[in-house]
């Protein structure tokens, strides 16, 4: 949904700049619930305020919630055919490379590649990411200590 959401406010509409919406990645990252809800709840408060934050917030439930229902009831009806377990195959790298690819154009919003020699804000972010993923996947840290850290490391760094 990122580079959806992405194109429609960048390209399609000129809602806001890269900057501001690299800057509504991370906080609806760090909020509770999903990214693309939280993302399109800022989003249309900003653009319409109150009203916009319902309507983005509707638009985003709704149609899903119908999808998932429908979607839910003949999943259980086919889930042992063979042709939906290798779709799901099929799925799982695209997915991976849809946020591979909001990774990068956030990281291309927010400075970290403008230049083809990396500077130390760039490495620090690097180390920042690093030492993330390293917490998560082989010490299996919470994400919300992650998080927690990585800000105070971002104080100390920046502040």
């Amino acid at each position: 949904m990122i580079p959806l959401i992405q194109e429609e406010v960048l390209n399609r509409h000129q809602w806001m700049s890269a900057e501001q919406l690299s800057d509504i990645v991370a906080v609806a990252g760090m909020s509770p619930g999903p990214i693309a809800t939280n993302m399109a709840v800022a989003i249309g408060f900003q653009v319409a305020g109150p009203i916009g934050a319902i309507t983005a917030s509707i638009a985003m439930i709704l149609p899903s919630f119908a999808i998932i229902v429908l979607v839910g009831h003949f999943f259980f009806r086919f889930r042992d055919n063979e042709l939906v377990k290798s779709s799901f195959f099929g799925l799982r790298p695209a997915i991976a490379g849809m946020i591979t690819y909001a990774a990068i154009v956030f990281a291309q919003n927010s400075g970290m590649t403008s230049s083809i020699t990396f500077s130390w804000f760039t490495w620090s972010q690097i180390l920042i990411f690093v030492g993330s993923l390293i917490a998560l996947v082989f010490l299996r840290k919470h994400p919300f200590s992650v998080i927690v850290i990585s800000g105070l490391v971002g104080i100390a760094l920046y502040g």
